[in-house]
């Protein structure tokens, strides 16, 4: 599977607005992990902006990345609203190509999980590598890998609200082992039950020891792994890797 056939979840970018535009964790986390003012901060799989746009407000030259254009028109709309003189780029991270390096990458989201293979993940390190100066820090969150969680197939129901229709969502979640890829598909249906569509995304997970091992593969030191973006220590049942990098200088 390409990366670019993965993407259809985010074809609404006012719905995803809408259910993530609220959450505000891991840009506060950012915030208390900026370089000096004015420096250059990249956000890879920007979105809609959502972290991009905080940090450009504290007077950060930003830019940011995402594959996906409507986002990005979603994002470059937003920027125009508040006056925040931002790079938006369509590029793909495993590829970058950017007129810029900077002192700090992130990448939140979880959108580390989209690199589904070894291959995939070696290339996006490259390229971060590659934009971030000696001594820059690359922050990025993936899902922890519970074994107790992905051993069986998940199927369960949410109610959404969409231009003022009740909605309801059928989620299913199928964990490959070999791969290690979650396929989720959501389904939704009007209130009388009528289909109104489906879209899915595939997600890899990889582990503690073996994210480890690709960070020194790749230059760069691990100088924290938290549990959320709260901060709390990273243990066996965290939701999540929240980790902050250090490349090494050359």
């Amino acid at each position: 599977m390409k990366t670019t056939d993965n993407l259809e979840i985010y074809n609404d970018p006012l719905q995803y607005d809408r259910e993530y535009g609220g959450y505000d964790a891991d840009v506060r986390f950012i915030l208390g992990h900026l370089p000096p003012a004015g420096s250059a901060v990249i956000d890879l799989a920007c979105g809609t902006g959502r972290i991009t746009l905080p940090v450009a407000e504290a007077g950060y030259e930003v830019t940011g990345v995402d594959l996906h254009e409507g986002m990005l028109e979603r994002a470059r709309e937003k920027a125009a609203e508040q006056g925040l003189p931002i790079r938006f780029l369509r590029q793909d991270c495993r590829e970058l190509d950017l007129p810029v390096s900077a002192p700090l990458i992130v990448m939140a989201g979880n959108s580390f999980q989209h690199f589904l293979t070894n291959e995939d993940q070696d290339r996006m390190m490259k390229s971060v590598r590659r934009h971030l100066e000696p001594g820059g820090r690359f922050i990025f969150d993936t899902r922890n890998p519970v074994p107790s969680e992905l051993a069986e197939p998940d199927r369960y129901e949410e109610q959404s609200e969409t231009d003022g229709r009740q909605i309801r969502e059928v989620h299913t979640e199928t964990y490959e082992p070999i791969t290690q890829i979650l396929h989720c598909t959501t389904e939704r249906f009007a209130e009388d039950g009528t289909p109104l569509g489906q879209d899915a995304i595939s997600l890899r997970y990889t582990y503690p020891l073996e994210l480890e091992r690709l960070l020194r593969q790749h230059g760069f030191q691990l100088e924290g792994m938290y549990g959320d973006w709260s901060g709390r220590p990273f243990v066996a049942g965290s939701g999540q890797m929240v980790c902050v990098c250090r490349r090494d200088k050359p």
